[in-house]
């Protein structure tokens, strides 16, 4: 494995959950507290409803402690979620299970400037997207991720072409979600389709294709020619791997480790708070580095090493902000052992 400097990787996709508290600007319906993801993040970090303040800084401590202990990894960018809107660009509250505010994702960034950067989303659906779009970049957004499934829009409408162009001009790349959606109430699995961020691309957005463009549903991989497609037909397309390690996207994984020349354009990421998973591992490495990655419960550290002994080379955010920011520090190139 090549001398990788410590903690020098950005992790483009960690979530931000939180309770509804006080004036914190979430929402989480009855519905979402009971669905898998959530069931799973009230037991894995023992958090209870019933105390709203104390699990938010719960969650938040949780992150920062393995994000610090973590040998590779020195930052992650805390991504919000945006609700649904009606065809009028208002906010439908009776439709959106789950919201994460921009403001609370401003503000954990604002706290730890030294672990956290801000993701923050905004469904171009609504009245004010190009307003609030200005609004986070003078705050100190670095990226914007949406949801399609979730948030219940095409990102193919014609009507965002002037919110693509604007994230071009301010260079906050969009960070989209891919295939289908599990963890959060998907309504319309069929907007996860990554041909449907051409428009973005085709009015010079900078794209980040979340979980490499997996379907997510097993083996079958439908959007790997587009994914490479992609790559070769637009210099501001990227992916990320998070969640590759999952056994619903382990497909894609097994397919990109034999693309080299695509590595860079892949960015390193988690899904943080999911598992990372050593399973894929088990038939390519030797027993002594299996053994060291069952060890490594950081989830962080895990996904680094996981998809290195895999063979698949990736990249950090930092390439991404670095060519927007150039006051920014050189971005590290990583490649897979040899």
């Amino acid at each position: 494995m090549p001398d990788i400097p410590g903690k020098s990787l950005i992790d483009c996709h960690v979530h931000l959950a939180a309770l509804p508290e006080g004036n914190n600007g979430c929402i989480i319906s009855p519905k979402m507290l009971k669905s898998p993801l959530f069931r799973f993040l009230l037991w894995k970090h023992q958090l209870s409803p019933a105390h709203p303040a104390d699990a938010n800084r719960k969650y938040i401590q949780d992150l920062l402690s393995e994000l610090q202990a973590s040998h590779y990894v020195g930052q992650a960018v805390l991504l919000g979620m945006d609700g649904v809107y009606t065809n009028e660009g208002r906010l439908n509250q009776k439709a959106t299970d789950f919201l994460i505010g921009n403001d609370y994702v401003l503000q954990q960034a604002r706290e730890h400037p030294n672990e956290f950067l801000a993701g923050v989303s905004i469904n171009p659906q609504r009245i004010d997207a190009i307003e609030e779009l200005h609004r986070c970049a003078e705050a100190g957004a670095v990226l914007v991720k949406v949801l399609p499934n979730s948030q219940q829009f095409d990102p193919s409408n014609h009507r965002y072409k002037k919110f693509y162009r604007e994230l071009a001009t301010l260079g906050l790349p969009l960070l989209s979600h891919v295939g289908y959606e599990f963890s959060l109430i998907g309504k319309d699995q069929s907007v996860g389709d990554p041909n449907r961020l051409r428009t973005a691309l085709e009015e010079g957005a900078t794209v980040i294709a979340a979980h490499a463009c997996s379907n997510g549903l097993m083996i079958y991989e439908k959007y790997y020619s587009t994914l490479l497609e992609f790559v070769n037909r637009y210099p501001n397309f990227y992916a990320d791997i998070s969640a590759l390690t999952l056994p619903n996207r382990l497909g894609m994984l097994l397919k990109l480790r034999h693309h080299p020349e695509i590595f860079d354009r892949l960015i390193f990421g988690t899904d943080y708070p999911l598992s990372v998973f050593h399973l894929p591992t088990w038939s390519l490495t030797k027993l002594s580095t299996l053994r060291q990655m069952m060890r490594t419960t950081n989830r962080f550290d895990r996904q680094y090493l996981v998809c290195q002994n895999m063979g698949l080379g990736f990249g950090s955010l930092q390439t991404i902000l670095n060519a927007a920011q150039p006051s920014l520090s050189s971005p590290q190139r990583l490649t897979p052992p040899t």
